[in-house]
């Protein structure tokens, strides 16, 4: 048996491409001829295909440049060159025939001028951003301390008669008390952890709860007792909003999902999910978006509410999104988180402007009707700011409780009555306090200290 001889794969692959090169040299010269036409078709097919649009356009203002030329042909009768009417006149007929040297440009020679060169693009100066004067303000003042809580007191809601508000704190308690005099009128208990969220129906006589316990209760308030349960969370509670218009409850927390029950029926309806940490607040419309989620992974969601799914995902924040609030009358809302609190238009979440200045975690907004937004920080720092310009028009330190440290002063939530004329907060001293406007205050006594030179340099 004869021994196969072995070669290197460079010697096989030359002896096949010369086999190959001889089996097709013969028909080398034999190439197909080219057909002109079909490749002139080919290209403008290609350049149709990939510039059509741009076609259309170079065509579109070549036919209006040509229309409007033939309509100042007719205008200008046989002889145009006799009208000396001027672009820039100075005075009446007897200075007109003076100034006709130093006039720019006759109309006609003008006109005539832009017709030859429309498909050139004529550059018009920019104007300089304006930034409106914030609307005058009055400061707010502290008014009252309630105390009755043994717990940081996480939560408030006031009830849509405006006669009394309930509050929700870590000693498992929620409390309701008169919003005119301050006092407590009664205590519910039920839950077995901290209170962290809390919703008062404008069409029923519920008051809704939630907590760390992962519970979800529904008090009736005629009878002081819970008589619904919504079970389906995996973890804690933080945060819940009733839909203005349906009996739709949203509740969302430390699973990072929210959830969207039916009022009556108990039932999850739907399971926002998307999220990849704890959804810290939710916030409902009657508009689209109707459901709006912010979350600790930094990023703002909004919900379509009858498909069950996200519709956009902001991702302007660089850190957790604590807080979101909601303009009474403007078709905005604003999002808070300890690099800045941003402001969004609906229904796309278009970002408007950002409102720097906290320097901590910003746990809580409200917003009055009046256009005064409110935010609330982890060391007790109170912002209030001009909602329509961003100027921020007064900032104070909450004082804490006589005997408490001064790391209790935390503000965990806000919000205004009814009417927007009182602010209502909870704070880490296990106290409530209320603000309202001070009277005494005047445009001459608190002017608004407007430096539009130094905003310029801040935001362009």
């Amino acid at each position: 048996m004869e021994e196969v001889q072995r070669h290197s794969v460079h010697t096989l692959v030359f002896r096949s491409l010369k086999r190959t090169h001889d089996f097709f040299v013969a028909n080398q010269s034999l190439l197909p001829e080219m057909d002109e036409n079909l490749e002139k078709s080919k290209y403008s097919i290609k350049a149709r295909d990939s510039y059509g649009l741009v076609f259309d356009r170079v065509a579109n203002a070549k036919n209006v440049s040509i229309r409007r030329s033939e309509v100042l042909r007719t205008e200008a009768g046989p002889n145009p060159t006799q009208d000396h009417m001027l672009a820039i006149t100075a005075g009446g007929e007897q200075d007109q025939g003076a100034n006709t040297q130093s006039a720019l440009l006759p109309v006609g020679a003008s006109q005539s001028s832009q017709n030859t060169n429309s498909n050139t693009v004529q550059i018009l100066p920019k104007k300089a951003p304006t930034i409106p004067k914030p609307k005058w303000h009055a400061p707010w003042k502290l008014c009252r301390v309630i105390s009755g809580h043994l717990g940081w007191v996480r939560c408030v809601a006031v009830e849509p008669g405006n006669e009394w508000f309930a509050t929700g704190a870590a000693d498992r308690v929620i409390k309701i008390w008169d919003l005119a005099s301050g006092k407590l009128k009664l205590s519910l208990t039920g839950h077995v952890s901290t209170v962290r969220g809390l919703c008062v129906s404008p069409r029923h006589p519920y008051l809704f709860s939630c907590g760390e316990d992962r519970q979800v209760k529904c008090w009736d308030l005629e009878y002081n007792k819970v008589i619904r349960h919504y079970h389906g969370h995996l973890s804690a509670v933080y945060t819940m909003a009733l839909h203005p218009t349906i009996d739709v409850l949203v509740t969302a927390g430390r699973d990072s999902t929210a959830r969207v029950w039916d009022m009556r029926t108990k039932a999850n309806i739907h399971t926002l999910g998307g999220h990849t940490n704890t959804v810290a607040s939710v916030v409902c419309q009657a508009a689209n978006p109707q459901v709006i989620t912010g979350s600790h992974d930094s990023t703002v969601r909004l919900w379509d509410l009858a498909a069950g799914k996200s519709m956009c995902t902001l991702t302007n924040h660089k850190k957790s999104v604590r807080s979101i609030v909601l303009h009474p009358s403007l078709y905005m809302f604003a999002s808070a988180s300890p690099d800045n609190i941003k402001q969004w238009r609906c229904p796309e979440g278009n970002f408007i402007q950002n409102l720097n200045g906290h320097n901590s975690i910003v746990n809580t907004m409200a917003v009055n009707p009046e256009g005064v937004l409110v935010s609330g920080g982890d060391n007790g720092t109170m912002f209030f700011w001009d909602w329509r310009t961003g100027y921020n028009f007064q900032r104070f330190q909450a004082a804490v409780q006589p005997g408490s440290m001064d790391s209790e002063a935390g503000i965990f939530a806000m919000t205004f009555d009814m009417s927007g004329s009182r602010l209502i907060t909870t704070e880490a001293d296990k106290t409530i306090k209320i603000y309202k406007e001070d009277d005494e205050a005047s445009e001459e006594s608190h002017p608004v200290n407007w430096r539009p030179e130094i905003i310029k340099r801040r935001k362009y």
